[in-house]
């Protein structure tokens, strides 16, 4: 059994309207909720992390690196996969496809609309969007990464920083 996190990035910053998407920092919200919401994942869902998928974008890689401080992922398990900037629905399972069978539970970080397309894809269940700092997170039924899928999902948790909990 796998276990898949995805998970939107933190709240970005519009301060410089001329700077590249790409580039664009963590704003002081995003800043306070991806370490609030990586220990709250990790203490009431009780979630154990081996290894992190990330956007190379700033606010992507940025959000994964607060989930990568409080779940204590190694660097060299963190990866950043370039095609999650933008991302298509068949770029995520490629991504995921491609991990390494030696990582049971995975977070991943990337953008909407894509982020919110790819939730969506997984089940039968509709989110309208994927909030900023949303974890969507699901057991896929595979020791194969490469398996995912056409693997059997089941559906964990769905937890935003301005849910009730």
């Amino acid at each position: 059994m796998k276990s898949l996190l995805i998970v939107r990035h933190a709240k970005s910053s519009w301060d410089d309207f001329s700077q590249k998407d790409f580039d664009r920092p963590l704003n002081n919200r995003g800043k306070k909720d991806a370490p609030e919401m990586a220990r709250r994942v990790r203490n009431e869902m009780n979630v154990k992390l081996d290894a992190i998928l990330s956007s190379p974008a700033k606010r992507a890689l940025s959000t994964a690196r607060f989930f990568a401080d409080e779940f204590d992922v190694k660097k060299e398990n963190i990866i950043e996969w370039p095609e999650l900037y933008d991302a298509s629905i068949s770029k995520f399972y490629k991504a995921v496809e491609a991990l390494s069978d030696d990582f049971n539970s995975v977070a991943l970080f990337s953008h909407n609309p894509g982020i919110t397309a790819f939730v969506n894809s997984l089940m039968n269940a509709y989110i309208d969007d994927m909030p900023t700092c949303a974890v969507f997170a699901l057991h896929i039924k595979t020791d194969r990464w490469k398996d995912f899928e056409d693997a059997e999902k089941e559906f964990w948790f769905f937890d935003y920083p301005k849910s009730i909990s």
